[in-house]
């Protein structure tokens, strides 16, 4: 069975928004003046442990501009690795080995997690997650989070009536100030 692990640069605030410069939003690319070659190497070791990435549509979109004309180890990975794209308005993909999951994202989900293998991977997708996160399916939460408060912006955290409780798994401090945060989500 695999496991469904989420990750995401967020700000002190929560917010998630825009992390690398995407066009269009208030702070866009707030992470660029505190990535360092430590915070790197994290993101390529939790990259390269995944079988799956799973993207929502915006996220790939931007994934898709950017990862196919790089040359190195990440875009190695990500360029060859199955994908899965949660989209409605989308309906194929000349990405590598790539497939799109239209409106039944929860079942899905399931068959994915319940196949033998390594981790799946949700990078960013901030809809994806919410809706992970309330069907239950995310199994693990990885923070990158940044000391800067933005005001304003897309929060990783859903709006909900009912709490998610999660269970530290780990804790450390970048020597940027960025602490990587890894969460189990409890039933």
């Amino acid at each position: 069975m695999r496991e469904l692990i989420v990750t995401a640069f967020v700000s002190l605030d929560g917010v998630m928004e825009a992390p690398g410069g995407e066009a269009g939003y208030a702070h866009a690319g707030w992470v660029m003046p505190l990535f360092s070659d430590e915070l790197g190497a994290y993101k390529l070791e939790e990259q390269l442990a995944a079988e799956v990435l799973l993207l929502g549509r915006a996220t790939y979109e931007s994934f898709y501009g950017a990862w196919p004309g790089r040359d190195d180890p990440m875009a190695d990975k990500i360029n060859t690795m199955r994908k899965l794209v949660a989209s409605t308005t989308l309906d194929s993909s000349n990405w590598h080995d790539t497939t799109m999951i239209g409106d039944d994202v929860d079942g899905a989900i399931r068959a994915v997690k319940a196949e033998d293998g390594g981790p799946v991977l949700v990078a960013g997708s901030r809809s994806v997650v919410h809706a992970l996160l309330a069907a239950g399916l995310v199994d693990r939460v990885n923070l990158q989070v940044f000391p800067v408060l933005l005001g304003s912006g897309a929060r990783f955290y859903p709006d909900t009536l009912d709490p998610t409780r999660l269970e530290l798994l780990d804790s450390r401090a970048v020597k940027n100030g960025v602490v990587l945060q890894s969460y189990r989500v409890l039933a």
